[in-house]
């Protein structure tokens, strides 16, 4: 892009912006960081590194000259423009300007005629001696003379429309310079007009008073002392001195706005007369310093009063006055000028620096502040030149130039005058460096018949040149090949610049090459058979030139050779034809290159629409003539051809710049991650084509897809050779696979393509190979983990539970990820994964099953049984199969489902639903197994048994000698923590809630009905006074746990619940009225201080 010249900084920009854009929205999101912001980030730096240490906010003084190219130009800026084309110097620009007389308009009518009738008389002259051009046909030979003629009148139809001018060339120049501020073309060049009050100037005087000298008419003894001033400024005085030593040092320092200012200095003695008013004067002196006078003091000759005997009165002093910075120079000068300075006298001149860009001549009278005249320094040039007859003073002399100016300056010392030249010299900022003549010519002669010098110092060799250019005839020159010359030195400057025009020419220089084209009678065919010439030298050269600009040229020659024109018929000579054939052949491989290369010639699809203007360029170059249209399907085979060729220049061009070698000695991993990175730029140069180059193939969309086939079918080669060297049973390569094909399966033209179908099929067997192996190793460890499996929790289960669906959950995710774009095989693939996890889900259900099953034959029957927690992990693990099998064993919803698949997936939801029952009623019938034992306790005391009386003595005589607990505390508190630690571990350790409360239900529901058996079998018998405290407690407790554990009162208030409870409180009544203290506090009915 940049070695083209054809991109713009914002072209650069906005590449950058959406390169940057795609990259940030392809990344996750970061919390506290929108990518908004980032965005703004990235474009601020690169803002910043394309600024570079430039500032913003100092916007520069004077325009570029790449922008000032863009706008119409002034005349001045046209030709400081064709000075550095052209390689002109300034000097001899100025003199043929002012030889030509190019300010008068006068005299350029004038010489416009004599050319006008010097192509006139040329065209005579060619019909009279027949010398025409070859032409393709003999009739064309008059029609040339009237295409002459024809040409020539309205050059002269032009020049007599236009309005005599009223005034002279003064007046024409007092326009001029008047409209110079309200011009808006002068972009700085000109500068604005100084006034007199712009130049300010300030000096610093030192005035040092060392001693008098002569002084005899004053008494020793009396005082003197000495007073100085400087013109317009304040007065100072010396201290006081006898007359017998009048000496003092005394320095005075003065501010003044005066080049040439006056200081006086007086000498006073003080009078001693009564009625004096003022002190006498002595004597005074008058000076006017310069900056160039002595530093050191000297003695001054003062003037005295006519009666005073001090004839020899002198005064040493020094005044020493300082040069202000912008003051570059200073001296007497003889000048002459037309414009200033036009008496030929002797002035004193400062060269004065205005700003950084402007600087002034000015010459200044003496005690004046403002220059009395003075002349701006701005494209100007200075040299030396010999002396000039009949100007009286001055000995060496140099002069300033300019476009309708010159200056003659003179001085009297030839030293004087090289310092005046350089300062000049580096005040004009002018390229040509005046050289002092070797040979010294310091006399200006007077009389004689002595030649008149040159104004400029030319050499003699320059000075001829010149004024063979001055006197030539312009009829007599081949303005055809001067024209070529002007027009490729014209473009050669205009491509080096800085803006991008892409082969454009500026406005200043359209309007220049169309006046020469006209004035000089260049053919129009001529013109722009050169201009193609030389822009297809830049393309060639890499450089970027606007179709569109190609196509317009080359409209304009294949009209006029075909004999379209629209201003009818014109003459076309044998060597025109053969140059458009010539250039035809030319411009059609440069346009077959430019499309083959078209990712290089146009980056990133810049300029916009040039691509396109290619194609439409190409096509029109095909015609046979001016009319007959080429075949469509003629441009359709040379566009084929020409992508065929890009997709082998682009992808050795990607594989060179990723610097990968095909068949090398590479390990298999590193060829691998090769082929991953070459991928990647695979993709992202067909998504550029796709996003920058494909609007300008979309009259030919097949097209472009066989040539991304083609692109890619390059890669194929590659990619199955590093496949071929993977190990057996390497996975590897998956990632490949999921990269080429989410970009295949997006892309409308590429999906299920050649390269597609090629991938499915080269990674089928892989991937079936892979599930295989995959299936046997789940089982596998299915098998081995439920044999070592300790049953301790982890996350939602066991060890071996959780990574069997951990890998069953990987497994469909990856072949998820593969996104398989056959629907046959992607459909097969997801159903052979849900039956196999359907398998592996109904292994795991059976083990869990059969492994607490063992548990729960190994378990206690008394109130010492706990709930282990390998139980609870037991039963997370199927709440956890149930919850997995939702997602593992179901197929997606848009897939259609068999009755096969539905009575398969029904099977797996019956086997986990079955087991949570069996296991269910096996807890349950354990903790019922621990109630029997609990009651079977009981049964001891039934009424009638011989262990009953047994155990009533036994109590009654031991009561007599100790204190016993209360009786049926020690059974009944037993089995009530019994209760409560179980229903602690259940609802702590068992994940699923719902479950929980069915284990709650149901146990509740079995103790309260074997209470009620066991009641129900001892109808007919009262309970001893230990059976009837003890189920009080137990029932009481029982049922006030299960209530606080969320069971229904459905549940609880049963028709179980409801006997027990009628039989206890009948019982309780029965007791109380048998044995006279009651059941010491316990009782069926609620009471708050009962003990827990």
């Amino acid at each position: 892009m940049v070695q083209s010249g054809g991109c713009s900084a914002s072209d650069f920009r906005d590449v950058f912006k959406k390169n940057i854009e795609r990259r940030v929205r392809s990344l996750p999101e970061i919390d506290g960081l929108s990518k908004e912001t980032v965005l703004s980030s990235w474009i601020a730096k690169y803002d910043a590194i394309y600024r570079g240490d430039e500032d913003m906010r100092r916007q520069p003084q004077r325009a570029h000259l790449s922008a000032v190219s863009e706008l119409i130009l002034s005349k001045e800026q046209l030709y400081d423009m064709f000075q550095l084309i052209l390689g002109v110097r300034k000097f001899e620009h100025q003199l043929l300007y002012n030889a030509c007389q190019l300010d008068n308009v006068d005299e350029q009518a004038a010489q416009i005629r004599r050319e006008l009738d010097g192509r006139l008389q040329l065209a005579e002259n060619l019909a009279r001696e027949r010398r025409y051009p070859r032409f393709i046909s003999a009739d064309m030979e008059s029609l040339y003379v009237e295409e002459l003629r024809s040409s020539v009148n309205l050059l002269m139809g032009n020049l007599e429309s236009l309005p005599v001018s009223k005034g002279g060339p003064d007046f024409k120049q007092k326009l001029k310079r008047n409209s110079i501020n309200n011009s808006f073309l002068d972009m700085g060049d000109e500068g604005d007009i100084l006034s007199k009050s712009d130049v300010v100037l300030s000096f610093t005087l030192e005035v040092l008073i060392v001693e008098v000298q002569g002084l005899k008419s004053v008494a020793p003894n009396r005082i003197v002392y000495v007073t100085m001033e400087v013109e317009g400024g304040e007065k100072l005085q010396t201290d006081q001195a006898e007359a017998s030593r009048p000496q003092w040092g005394t320095q005075g320092d003065f501010t003044t706005t005066h080049p040439l200012p006056s200081v006086k200095v007086k000498l006073f003695t003080e009078s001693t007369g009564v009625l004096a008013l003022e002190d006498k004067e002595l004597g005074r002196v008058v000076l006017n310093p310069t900056t160039n006078g002595p530093k050191q003091a000297e003695l001054h000759r003062m003037v005295v009063p006519k009666s005073s005997q001090d004839a020899e009165l002198k005064i040493k002093l020094a005044v020493r006055m300082d040069k202000p910075p912008n003051m570059k120079h200073s001296g007497y000068l003889y000048a002459l000028g037309q414009r200033v300075w036009k008496r030929w006298k002797r002035r004193y001149f400062v060269l004065v620096q205005v700003s950084q860009y402007t600087f002034a001549m000015c010459s200044y009278r003496e005690k004046k502040s403002e220059p009395q005249e003075l002349m701006q320094l701005e494209g100007y040039t200075v040299d030396y030149c010999d002396p000039q007859p009949g100007l009286q003073g001055g000995r060496v002399f140099f002069n300033a130039v300019k476009e309708g100016d010159l200056v003659m300056f003179a001085s009297d010392d030839d030293q004087d005058r090289v310092l005046w030249v350089q300062a000049m010299y580096r005040a004009t900022g002018q390229s040509y460096k005046p050289v002092p003549p070797t040979q010294n010519k310091t006399t200006n002669c007077q009389g004689g018949n002595q030649k008149p010098a040159s104004p400029i110092s030319l050499d003699p060799s320059q000075r001829q040149g010149v004024e063979e250019l001055i006197s030539a005839a312009p009829c007599r020159f081949d303005h055809a090949a001067l024209f070529t010359m002007l027009q490729k030195h014209t473009l050669q400057h205009r491509m080096n610049d800085s803006f991008s025009c892409l082969g454009w020419f500026s406005p200043g220089q359209v309007f220049v090459l169309d006046e020469y084209c006209a004035r000089y009678g260049v053919r129009g065919c001529h013109r722009h058979l050169s201009y193609l010439r030389d822009l297809m030298d830049y393309s060639e050269s890499s450089a970027l030139v606007d179709p569109t600009l190609l196509h317009y040229s080359y409209a304009f020659c294949a009209s006029h050779v075909h004999g379209n024109r629209p201003d009818g018929m014109g003459t076309v000579t044998v060597e025109e034809k053969e140059q458009f054939e010539a250039i035809r052949s030319r411009l059609l491989l440069l346009l077959e290159n430019q499309i083959t290369h078209f990712r290089y010639c146009f980056p990133f699809g810049r300029p916009d629409g040039a691509l396109k203007a290619t194609l439409s360029l190409h096509e029109r170059v095909l015609m046979k003539d001016i009319t007959t249209p080429v075949p469509p399907e003629e441009m359709k085979k040379l566009v084929q051809r020409c992508l065929e060729k890009a997709a082998r220049i682009n992808y050795t061009q990607l594989t060179q710049y990723a610097q990968i070698q095909a068949d090398g000695p590479a390990a298999p991993e590193k060829r691998l991650e090769d082929m991953m990175r070459l991928g990647e730029l695979c993709i992202e140069v067909l998504q550029q084509n796709d996003e920058h180059h494909s609007e300008a193939f979309s009259w030919w969309p097949e097209v472009m897809a066989e040539h991304a086939e083609t692109f890619m079918c390059l890669y194929r080669a590659d990619m199955d050779a590093a496949l071929q060297v993977q190990p057996v049973d390497s996975w590897d390569s998956f990632p490949l696979f999921q990269l080429l094909n989410n970009f295949l399966r997006t892309d409308p033209h590429l999906c299920n393509g050649t390269f597609h179908e090629h991938l499915q099929d080269l990674f089928i067997p892989l991937v079936v190979r892979y599930i295989d192996l995959m299936e046997s190793s789940i089982a596998q460890s299915i098998h081995r983990g439920f044999e070592q499996e300790t049953w301790q929790s982890v996350n939602n289960g066991s060890t071996t539970s959780e990574d069997l669906f951990w890998k069953l959950d990987a497994l469909q995710m990856f072949v998820l990820d593969l996104h398989w774009p056959e629907p046959e095989f992607a459909k097969h693939l997801e159903q052979r994964l849900k039956l196999m996890a359907s398998d592996m889900m109904e292994a795991c259900v059976k083990r869990t099953k059969s492994a607490f099953d063992v548990r729960m034959q190994k378990s206690s029957k008394s109130t010492d049984f706990r709930v282990s927690l390998s139980t609870c992990t037991m039963f997370n693990v199927l709440m956890d199969a149930k919850k997995q099998c939702c997602k593992l064993c179901v197929l997606d919803a848009g897939q259609e489902i068999d009755k096969q698949w539905q009575q398969y997936h029904s099977k797996i939801d019956v086997l986990i639903d079955e087991a949570f029952k069996d296991m269910i009623s096996s807890l349950v019938s354990k903790f019922a197994a621990v109630l029997d034992g609990v009651l079977s306790k009981l049964s001891r005391y039934d009424e009638g048994t011989f262990f009953s009386s047994i155990l009533s003595f036994t109590v009654k005589a031991a009561a007599k000698y100790v204190d016993i607990p209360k009786p049926g505390m020690d059974l009944a508190d037993t089995y009530i923590t019994f209760v409560r630690q179980n229903q602690d571990i259940l609802r702590d350790r068992v994940a699923d809630e719902m479950y929980t409360e069915k284990v709650f239900d149901q146990w509740y529901t079995n103790a309260m009905k074997a209470v009620c058996v066991w009641l129900t079998d001892r109808l007919d018998l009262q309970l001893h006074t230990y059976q009837l405290k003890t189920l009080i407690k137990i029932v009481k407790k029982t049922y006030r746990d299960f209530r606080l554990q969320g069971v229904l009162d459905a549940t609880l208030h049963n028709k179980s619940y409801e006997t027990v409870y009628n039989r206890l409180t009948v019982e309780e009544a029965t007791a109380a009225v048998k044995v006279g203290g009651g059941l010491q506090g316990i009782s069926m009915r609620d009471s708050d201080e009962e003990e827990d």
